[in-house]
């Protein structure tokens, strides 16, 4: 992808979210603070349709100039669109979880039938094919990871900062195992991201939303999927790259079940939320989670890209002191005793 290409996403994604803040102002379209919330100022929100449409035409052109391929772009647009309308009615009203459920499962289905399921994964020397449940485990993955992101989107600049460490290191990861991937779909992600992450941190002048945490979700893990039919490790990379957000997610939601918490209820009891109250600002939480990213996370995922640690043992590596951190922070204790 070129660097005019990619400047002009910089630009437009910013330039959008500008708009899409008057927009929301001018409908009422306001994050209002809660006993839940992580803010203390009504604010704008849906600013993550910018980054939507940004990397939606960009796809398109890029299908349109032969530098993606029809099933590729096919998988992203279609699945993108859905999940991002989905949030965008969301973000204006309100869609009853099962309802949500359904569409993100639709959404990740067409990704995984486009891109022809999950490929072969490398085990210890050992090279398994799954079959239909591989197909299973893609479909779930999907859903997880775009419920995920909405989830760990709770606090200025985390959610932005997320997709744009991720799509730049998962590109360097591709270069490391032999350049065998077109990085322009990632590229593209990390220059809309950033152009909406200049109204978004460090103070936050309006939010994602729905409609840009749940696209990024379910785009990221699209690609991670495809990167793994052209070079199998890189599926590894990109969940070892991926540890911050999954683990919080996935350890507080296990501990939310446990107490039979209803899971897709508001709250704040991930380990990062009780970390920014800890700290009583969102800025140093968020660049400690690029910190944890480039410093720790992408590290081990370029050890594993280019063949000198095994990608199971690279992440169990990566994840173990991740989960330390968020059991030492309380997360998914009750918020009247956490």
């Amino acid at each position: 992808m070129s660097k005019a290409l990619i400047l002009l996403a910089v630009l437009a994604s910013w330039a959008l979210t500008a708009g899409l803040r008057i927009y929301a102002e001018h409908c009422q379209l306001l994050d209002v603070p809660n006993a839940r919330s992580s803010h203390r100022i009504a604010t704008p929100r849906g600013g993550g349709l910018a980054i939507v449409l940004v990397v939606l035409v960009g796809i398109a052109v890029l299908l349109a100039f032969g530098a993606v391929s029809r099933e590729f772009a096919w998988a992203l647009i279609g699945g993108g669109a859905v999940v991002a309308l989905l949030g965008f009615v969301d973000d204006h009203g309100h869609i009853a979880a099962g309802w949500r459920l359904l569409g993100h499962f639709t959404a990740a289905i067409w990704v995984v039938v486009w891109l022809g399921g999950l490929p072969a994964i490398d085990l210890f020397g050992l090279s398994l094919d799954l079959g239909l449940m591989g197909f299973v485990f893609a479909v779930v993955g999907l859903v997880w990871g775009l419920n995920l992101f909405n989830f760990m989107d709770g606090i200025d600049g985390i959610a932005g900062a997320e997709a744009l460490t991720l799509s730049l290191l998962a590109s360097l990861c591709y270069a490391l195992a032999g350049d065998l991937v077109n990085a322009s779909v990632e590229w593209l992600v990390a220059a809309a991201t950033l152009g909406f992450l200049f109204w978004n941190f460090p103070r936050a002048r309006i939010f994602m939303g729905d409609v840009g945490s749940g696209f990024l979700g379910l785009v990221l893990g699209a690609l991670a999927l495809h990167a793994a039919w052209q070079v199998p490790v890189l599926l590894w990379c990109w969940l070892i790259l991926a540890g911050v957000f999954v683990v919080d997610a996935t350890f507080t939601m296990l501990r939310r079940l446990q107490r039979g918490e209803a899971i897709h209820q508001a709250h704040r009891s991930h380990g990062y939320q009780i970390a920014s109250r800890r700290c009583g600002r969102h800025v140093p939480i968020t660049l400690g989670v690029v910190a944890l990213n480039l410093g720790w996370l992408g590290p081990i995922a370029a050890l594993v890209a280019v063949g000198r640690l095994e990608g199971a043992a690279g992440l169990i590596v990566a994840y173990l002191p991740l989960l330390a951190l968020v059991i030492w922070l309380g997360a998914g204790t009750s918020e009247r005793t956490g």
